[in-house]
């Protein structure tokens, strides 16, 4: 477990005093604003993320301990968990760079973030810079001039307690992902991954989704009516509507009293159908209705928390439509530019100045009314809290409005920016008050059946911070606190007449499907991981296809299904919710000294020697049956037959009996009825068994896929070996193609060897554009398919030769960079595209530029199409070419007058200065937005989440 070489606040060497001292921190945009406030007096350079980890692969275990059987998992669990930390290949350059550095340096400040990993970071920083001058940690919660300052003058030393607690939970994961993952390999498909956190997260949504399958609907109907009321209200309204609740005494039934298999879950309530319901509205007709009981009582509303990292991404789910991982992205961003405080945090507090700060606003914005004589304070963690930090709010002992940083932040950190100011300032506003009341009204039908309706209503007398912010719901017919419901003046005893009745049918509805926001609530609510991890576990079911996203809804896959089926019936310690959030709470024991590493690891892992977690991977693995495992039965034929998805190599399949079909990609498994399983299975499939290959063995078949007509080979059950698969080119047909023609196919992408120049091997391959060649990740289209098994190396260096064509010269258009999924508004495919100024994502209809902390290697299907969604609400852009000419114009009118008169010179070199000006504001924009981000740069490793 961890110790330091060298200890924060250490003695002065014989080199301190000379030199600057050196300020390290995570990432790069932090560093240049950090810079910018301390002066040339420090130097400040980013670790970007961290620099070291247990070994990714076995390329990544140093030669000395190649013979170590323990050095691929990267945890010594004979001798005291001891972990093989390595510096990663792509992390020596900046790792160099930090140590040549610290050589000149008077002394070393550790300024990552004050948070469990920031803590972590700074130790692995210590461990391999292992410096001779004086350490001092350096912490804030926000990145201005005063708290840097204060940061510097208040250092601390490291806190062993964190680093333990970080470390501890980085070898749980490892230990965790290293022993179950492989058994998901043998057992379920290849590549998949199981994580301490991800994997209940991923049995949340199944279970969900288990849920709407159950699910029967059941019908009923209600009566709703207007009616009149004999005095009329301050506008002049007397009709207000009401709802048929109770008949002859009895409660009339609604949704909540059904049950998933569609039948009443008690008996004691009045089930209408459309006759009695009917008959009811016919028999009030000419009834005679009055006021039976009025209930008036005030109620107040306060205001709610300051974000933290939960709520943050749960409000910006609801309000803006940003996934959670979007919304770290663009919080990070605001956070290390100075507009917001540290974007990681379980804490609703807020300092003096913050308080102080968001009461000003808010007197000066609204009025003396609208705060309260005392701050308020917000004491309130959620379970498994980290470290005290403060609440997320603007930074600074002022706040500035979104109006004053408008010209600065893009769409996306505007909008992001507005909805912590509005939440920060309401926190600090008076309660909202107000009147409500609930009214019951009856008649008897002519045939002596006493009926009852009710109507509420809600009167805001005081809106209080209502003014300035109203949260979401994740249910978009959830009634919002600021909504009123006014109702005439009435009293009991009124006589009402009936403007209308209407009897209505409704349908009861299966459990809503899981967003981003509702999500992180429950995993919150549950105890669950950490809030601030939230994001990067959404992300990781969604890349290991486990989860995928319709519209706002996670939708789990049959994967998930088969994976969460094998943990629940061989490791169902491993996925309970109450054990999970427990070991949270064991971290927490030891991050406050109460908890003992070792002791824990010992625990979980090697346990009794039966309750441990390598006794649970061996003795479970040769009972597991991965065919059981790997079929779902998702209903019965007519016949009573079992109708199953099986989950195979290489993806989902129905079967019945010898009948087989494909599960359609983007088929949610709850849209997966008996009826629907009878259309797939009976319609043609249109495959093809071509023969088999000629070298493999391997039966080859033709299929019409998503992308067109295609040639795969069939791989059996238990067979190593990966499958091929190739488009058919366009003149192609899967009614005659042969099977000579697929092998050809099959051999694609076609290795031409490599360019003697620089030793980049070039490839010739077909793709959804047509085919081209490609060297690293530089894509030359050429002419026709069939060069695609003639073109020779020499040919493609003569291409490679050539300038490469751009938009509006004669020639094929380039490639896409990459291929991804269809976008979910327009369902066309969506390619990543090298464009003027720089790639973008396209869907052929709406074109989107790549953020900052997007890249063409790690962008999403998802993230593409919020890009693609996020400019499409934009609107076209405004033309502004006709602005440009002006100054051009203008230019060319003040270059001729300069030739004509000398008196000009001194104008031509004041443009010019303008122009270089300008120049080096580009270059320093384009620097900027090439600089690597800290959460690219901190990807966590699949087992970790």
């Amino acid at each position: 477990m961890p110790s330091t070489t060298a200890k924060a606040g250490g003695a002065p060497s014989a080199a301190a005093g000379k030199g600057r001292p050196l300020v390290v921190v995570e990432s790069p945009a932090k560093a240049k604003t950090i810079a910018g406030f301390l002066g040339s007096g420090y130097i400040v350079e980013s670790s970007i993320g961290h620099i070291r980890d247990l070994p990714r692969n076995a390329a990544d275990v140093p030669a000395a301990m190649k013979g170590e059987a323990w050095a691929r998992l990267g945890v010594d669990v004979d001798n005291g968990f001891k972990p093989l930390y390595v510096v990663s290949a792509d992390k020596k350059q900046q790792v160099a760079k930090l140590k040549a550095l610290l050589k000149d340096a008077s002394e070393l400040y550790l300024a990552t973030d004050e948070d469990r990993e920031g803590e972590s970071i700074a130790w692995h920083l210590l461990e391999v810079l292992n410096p001779r001058v004086p350490v001092k940690r350096m912490v804030f919660h926000e990145i201005t001039k005063s708290a840097i300052q204060h940061a510097v003058d208040n250092s601390r030393e490291l806190d062993q307690r964190l680093v333990e607690a970080q470390e501890t939970r980085r070898i749980l994961d490892r230990l965790y992902g290293y022993e179950v993952s492989p058994v998901l390999w043998k057992k379920v498909m290849p590549k998949l991954s199981a994580g301490r956190v991800q994997s209940v997260a991923t049995r949340v949504l199944v279970e969900r989704e288990r849920a709407r399958m159950r699910f029967n609907s059941a019908g009923y109907w209600d009566l709703d009516g207007t009616f009149d009321g004999p005095r009329p209200d301050a506008n002049g309204v007397t009709a207000f509507e009401a709802t048929l609740v109770s008949v002859n005494g009895r409660r009339v039934a609604t949704g909540k009293d059904y049950g998933e298999d569609g039948n009443l879950k008690g008996s004691n309530v009045e089930a209408l159908d459309e006759a009695a319901a009917r008959a009811l509205s016919a028999g009030l007709a000419s009834a005679a209705f009055a006021v039976r009981t009025v209930e008036e009582k005030p109620f107040k509303r306060s205001p709610y928390a300051p974000f933290m990292t939960s709520t943050l991404q749960q409000e910006a789910g609801r309000k803006l439509r940003f996934s959670s991982q979007r919304t770290m992205q663009i919080a990070q961003r605001l956070y290390e530019n100075g507009y917001i405080t540290y974007m990681r945090t379980d804490s609703t507090t807020l300092s003096e100045t913050a308080l102080n700060a968001a009461r000003t606003q808010a007197r000066s914005l609204y009025g003396d009314a609208y705060v309260p004589a005392q701050p308020r304070q917000y004491v309130k963690k959620v379970k498994n809290a980290q470290e005290a930090h403060e609440a997320i709010r603007p930074a600074g002992d002022t706040f500035r409005t979104p109006d004053q940083v408008s010209r600065e932040l893009g769409n996306d950190e505007l909008r992001l920016y507005e909805l912590i100011w509005k939440r920060t300032v309401a926190s600090q506003m008076t309660d909202a008050t107000g009147q409500s009341m609930q009214v019951r009204l009856g008649a008897t039908t002519s045939s002596g059946v006493d009926t009852e309706f009710a109507a509420s209503g809600k009167v805001i007398t005081f809106p209080g911070f209502l003014r300035a912010y109203v949260e979401g719901a994740d249910d978009p017919d959830a009634e919002l606190e600021d909504r009123e419901t006014r109702l005439p003046p009435l009293a009991v005893g009124d006589p009402l007449s009936v403007a209308g009745l209407e009897a209505k049918s409704h349908t009861t509805q299966p459990p809503a499907r899981f967003t981003e926001a509702s999500l992180v609530k429950t995993l919150e609510e549950m105890g669950v991981g950490r809030p601030s991890t939230y994001a990067s576990i959404i992300g990781t079911v969604q890349d290991r296809g486990y989860v995928w996203k319709k519209g706002t809804a996670l939708i789990p896959s049959f994967i998930a299904f088969a994976v969460i089926g094998l943990l629940e019936q061989h490791f169902d310690k491993l996925v309970d919710y109450n054990f999970t959030a427990s070991l949270e709470d064991d971290l927490d024991e030891i991050a406050n000294g109460q908890g003992d590493a070792i002791a824990y690891l010992q625990r979980f892992y090697f346990g009794d020697g039966v309750s441990g977690l390598k006794a649970m991977v061996s003795d479970n693995l040769g009972d597991i049956d991965a065919r059981e495992v790997n079929s779902i039965v998702v209903g019965q034929d007519a016949d009573g037959n079992d109708l199953i998805v099986r989950v195979g190599r290489y993806g989902p399949y129905l079967q019945r009996g010898e009948d087989r079909a494909s599960v359609p990609e983007d088929l949610a498994p709850d849209e997966l009825t008996v009826a629907k399983i009878e259309e797939l299975l009976s319609a043609p499939s249109g495959d093809r068994a071509l023969g088999t290959h000629p070298e493999s063995g391997f039966e080859i078949v033709a299929k019409a896929g998503r992308y067109g007509p295609y040639v795969t080979t069939v791989i059996p059950e238990g067979a190593k070996a990966e499958a091929r698969t190739a488009s058919l080119f366009k003149d192609m047909s899967l009614d005659t193609i042969d099977l000579d023609t697929a092998v050809m196919l099959l051999t694609l992408p076609r290795l031409l060897g490599a360019d003697p120049a620089d030793g980049e091997e070039i490839i010739a391959s077909n793709g959804r554009y047509g085919p081209y060649v490609k060297k690293a990740a530089d894509f030359r289209s050429i002419d026709s398919e069939a060069l695609l098994f003639t073109i020779s190396l020499d040919d493609a260096l003569v291409i490679y030769a050539q300038p490469k064509q751009r938009r509006g010269q004669q020639a094929a258009a380039a490639p896409p960079l990459k291929e991804l999924g269809n976008d979910p508004v327009s369902e066309k495919p969506i390619v990543v595209k090298e464009g003027r100024f720089g790639p973008y994502v396209t869907d052929g209809e709406t074109n989107a530029s790549l953020r900052k902390e997007d890249s063409i290697e790690s962008i999403t299907t998802e993230r593409a199409a919020e890009l693609i969604a996020d400019r499409r609400a934009r609107g076209p852009s405004t033309p502004r070419k006709a602005a440009r000419k002006a100054p051009a114009k203008k230019a060319v009118a003040k270059k001729t007058a300069a030739k004509k008169a000398t008196a000009a010179t001194a104008a031509s070199k004041a443009a010019t200065k303008k122009t270089a000006t300008k120049k080096t504001a580009a270059r320093k924009a384009a620097a900027k937005k090439a600089a690597p981000k800290k959460a690219a740069a901190e990807a966590a490793p699949p087992e970790q989440a």
